[in-house]
């Protein structure tokens, strides 16, 4: 309209006729319309508005705090974030100095800035879940189905499932995590076992129960062998513990201990193979100190209150976060004297120390894993590693030229003489060799100087970013 217009005004009669047809074909106005619009005064052009550049609300000092208190309570969501920050006040003022102004921000941050704020860090925190569980056959009569929904308001009836440290393998024996979690409070007790023996299982669960700061009502397992025999059938007869299970392929029905299993387990341990006693003594050292203080006291969860259908979509409604020791606390059920104990200890123990400590322990813990890459101790490499240095041919006269013709000359292609690269050969996941990858001669000086173990060299795996 703005370009048109004035062409209009000024055209003659023939003119005006062509830009009229132009003008309608190209807005699909009417004519009359289009006349009109042509001849009433031309509007003045509306400025484009001017967007408004907001400030920074959070300074730089905030957010390094904020960054550094996610990190050290192992990754939390926006919501549990925003729910532990007041709890842990006292430790991140003794930790990073803070100021008047930056300890406002941090408990005023919202969880929806919290999730703008780390969206990137975010992204690195991806991994995939693998299951080692085989269904049983005996006892399923006698142990009762759980097909509704839990809704108990006391401490005690918990859901309980495997986790298996197999790494790539599920031949011979390895290490498994029992994991049990109550429904009511959020309390969670892991146990490492060496295979998936009957009684192994069983003795792990009586040896979880004993450190429980409230009394063992019920538990709820999958179908797993490990669990439908008739061990675990009769303790939980004889120590009068409800003892229920979920329908076969159905995860849903134990949606509590699932997520536990990720969080509080495949989360810290990965993927990694572990079958030796050394392993499972170093995982259970700790489970049993720093991993279930850190997490039943420190560490808010969020629980579903109610669910509510809005047209075709349901609709969750959540309760505030809390930590499992304030959900037991507030129960009034928990064994006074354990009760006690664990508050002195929240009182003592600083998170910060505590989340260096299990880093630590998880570092020694991937050390004795078959599958943790050993890194040289010496730059040489034996003639049966998997990976092989060709070493050059040497030099050897030109060939005659009755034979030269017959064949393609090799020294034609380094014109420049500049130094030859030097062919390496490896051997992939499943001992298949590849092809070959060229490495340059600094890479390789700076390989077997032992400052660059995996300069350039295409190691199928390497210690940092293997599991």
């Amino acid at each position: 309209m703005q370009r048109i217009h004035p062409r209009y005004q000024q055209a003659s009669r023939p003119e005006r006729h062509r830009i009229l047809d132009e003008f309608c074909a190209n807005c699909s106005y009417h004519r009359k319309h289009a006349i009109r619009l042509l001849n009433r005064p031309l509007s003045a052009a509306k400025a484009a508005p001017r967007r408004r550049v907001r400030g920074r609300t959070y300074g730089s000092k905030t957010l390094t705090v904020l960054k550094a208190v996610w990190v050290a309570a192992d990754y939390p969501w926006s919501v549990r974030l925003k729910a532990l920050l007041p709890e842990w006040m006292p430790w991140i003022r003794r930790r990073f100095r803070l100021t008047s102004a930056t300890e406002q921000q941090l408990l005023r941050i919202s969880p929806r800035s919290i999730d703008y704020r780390l969206r990137v860090e975010k992204r690195k925190q991806r991994r995939r879940l693998y299951g080692r569980t085989k269904p049983g056959s005996l006892l399923k009569h006698p142990i009762p189905l759980k097909t509704d929904q839990w809704n108990v308001n006391e401490p005690g009836f918990t859901e309980i499932d495997l986790v298996s440290h197999s790494g790539n393998s599920a031949a011979g024996d390895f290490c498994y995590s029992l994991n049990l979690t109550d429904i009511h409070t959020g309390w969670t007790e892991t146990q490492a076992v060496l295979g998936k023996g009957q009684e192994a299982v069983r003795a792990a669960l009586a040896a979880i129960r004993q450190t429980l700061p409230f009394a063992l009502r019920g538990i709820d397992s999958d179908n797993g062998s490990e669990f439908i025999n008739d061990h675990l059938y009769r303790y939980c007869q004889a120590q009068e513990i409800q003892f229920t299970r979920g329908r076969p392929y159905k995860k849903d029905d134990n949606a509590h201990i699932e997520q536990k299993n990720w969080t509080h387990v495949r989360r810290l341990l990965g993927y990694l193979r572990y079958d030796s006693p050394e392993a499972r003594e170093a995982i259970n050292d700790l489970y049993r100190q720093e991993l279930r203080l850190f997490q039943n006291l420190f560490l808010p969860s969020v629980k579903l209150a109610k669910r509510e259908r809005v047209g075709s979509r349901l609709r969750r409604r959540y309760e505030a976060p809390q930590t499992p020791l304030q959900r037991l606390r507030a129960s009034g059920q928990a064994d006074a004297v354990r009760l006690a104990e664990l508050q002195r200890q929240q009182q003592k123990l600083d998170p910060f120390e505590l989340s260096a400590t299990i880093e630590a322990k998880l570092k020694r813990i991937f050390a004795r894993s078959c599958e943790t890459p050993v890194p040289a101790k010496t730059p040489h490499r034996p003639e049966n590693a998997l990976t092989r240095v060709v070493a050059p041919a040497p030099a050897v006269a030109p060939p005659a030229p009755e034979r030269q013709a017959g064949r393609k000359s090799t020294l034609g292609l380094r014109k420049n003489k500049k130094s030859s690269a030097v062919e390496m050969t490896r051997r992939g996941k499943r001992g298949k060799l590849q092809n070959q990858r060229r490495v340059s001669p600094a890479s390789l000086r700076a390989w077997k100087s032992g400052k660059q173990q995996s300069a350039g060299f295409p190691h199928s795996h390497r210690a940092g970013g293997y599991g």
